[in-house]
């Protein structure tokens, strides 16, 4: 398989930018290759800059629910780019994506558009501090929220109570009211809530940590979340970057029947633009400027071309609710494949279109466990499956993404290539 292109283009980048990427996942460090230059893509597959296509497992981290360059998407997009790409004024696209969000997320009740989901995470924070008059926010290890200072955090030392910094840049003070729980444990939140009583102004957690592999929450631990929330005068917000609209017309919150007070968005809301929102209940949202005191603003929020393709992208899914169904089937379908492959060499988690493969016994249940994982393992498995064109994410502790344009001949060649490097291991 060719690379000489990418890797010419990659040289060329590193003179330019931080290790030739624009995000640090895309270097294909954890998986020790020439990173690809992607050149277009349509539907299921991907060409990169040599011409080598590949069917897409990463969907550009999410967005691409329906497939690459989907007709009505790419129509509702030209059209808007011939009416103006930005205006920093209000737009009527603005006000339909934000009515089609609290359809079919009644949750929302009140949302702000915003620009990525850090910004939209950012926000929801700030939002939540200044509707309860409390500093502390409580987030999970392995949870990502975004590159925020006040959440670039784990528990250190050992100490649940204490955290700092995960990125040099960061001061300490920035993160002193950040506490950091385990995902999955209700002990360590109410250790947390007890030892803080009063100060704390919100949970925030990935409803399905997507951002460790894909951990699912176990019975009962959302439902807990919500409660111990209610009780002790503190907010819920689900992070659903990821898993909202992908899960479900709802989310994860209509798939688990838990309503946050705030969510936060992105991803396929934008439809493969760059967007995010957070929203929630009115009288939580009432307290943004021009409203309420929390002030946040930003010049290309609720842009034209991104609400175009956002209001297009979750038409489409409202319009046809059979594709969750056959999300959902090849989803199951490929986890099965993967279990079937490995045996008891790996652990899988899979709900709907995302996909955790572990190679590892135990079950993926936190990141303490997700951090046993034979991560060489993963980039020799990276490394076959990138050769035999299937493009997975160079990295464990990303999900892997199935679009409603992956077709029965891209799983059939997606489970030959599984079965070819499991047999490579015999």
């Amino acid at each position: 398989m060719k690379e000489e292109r990418s890797e010419a283009l990659w040289n060329q980048a590193k003179k330019r930018m931080p290790g030739g990427v624009n995000s640090p996942v895309r270097a294909y460090g954890a998986v020790g290759r020439i990173p690809r230059f992607i050149q277009s893509a349509s539907g299921s597959k991907i060409v990169d800059a040599d011409g080598n296509e590949y069917i897409d497992y990463v969907c550009s981290f999410g967005p691409g629910i329906l497939g690459h360059a989907h007709p009505a998407v790419v129509e509702a997009v030209q059209k808007a780019c011939a009416g103006g790409l930005s205006f920093g004024a209000p737009t009527q696209r603005e006000v339909e994506l934000a009515e089609l969000i609290s359809r079919m997320m009644p949750a929302v009740e009140m949302l702000r558009l915003v620009n990525s989901g850090t910004e939209a995470v950012m926000s929801a924070i700030r939002a939540a501090r200044g509707f309860t008059g409390r500093d502390k926010i409580v987030k999970f290890r392995g949870c990502y929220h975004g590159h925020s200072d006040a959440l670039l955090v784990k528990a250190g030392s050992g100490a649940l109570t204490t955290s700092v910094p995960d990125s040099a840049g960061v001061p300490a003070d920035y993160t002193k009211n950040t506490l950091v729980a385990d995902y999955n444990d209700p002990e360590s939140v109410e250790r947390l809530f007890g030892e803080n009583p009063g100060e704390i102004a919100a949970l925030v957690v990935e409803p399905v940590a997507a951002n460790m592999g894909v951990v699912l929450p176990k019975e009962g631990f959302l439902p807990f979340l919500r409660q111990i929330t209610q009780d002790k005068g503190a907010l819920l917000i689900f992070d659903e970057v990821i898993t909202g609209f992908r899960l479900g017309p709802g989310g994860a919150q209509e798939y688990y029947k838990v309503r946050p007070d705030l969510t936060t968005l992105g991803k396929i809301i934008g439809g493969g633009m760059p967007i995010g929102a957070y929203g929630g209940r009115r009288d939580i949202m009432e307290m943004v400027s021009p409203l309420g005191p929390v002030y946040q603003a930003g010049t290309l929020s609720g842009n034209p071309v991104a609400t175009a393709a956002g209001i297009a992208t979750l038409t489409q899914l409202q319009e046809h609710p059979e594709i969750y169904e056959e999300l959902d089937r090849k989803g199951a379908l490929l986890a099965d494949a993967m279990r079937k492959a490995f045996g008891r060499a790996v652990s899988v988690n899979q709900i709907g279109s995302l996909i955790g493969l572990f190679f590892m016994e135990r079950e993926a249940t936190d990141q303490e466990s997700v951090l046993m994982a034979d991560t060489g393992r993963y980039a020799d498995y990276f490394s076959y499956m990138l050769d035999h064109g299937i493009y997975l994410a160079p990295s464990q502790f990303e999900a892997m993404f199935v679009s409603a344009a992956h077709s029965r001949e891209d799983l059939a060649k997606t489970c030959q290539a599984l079965d070819g490097y499991a047999r490579s291991l015999r």
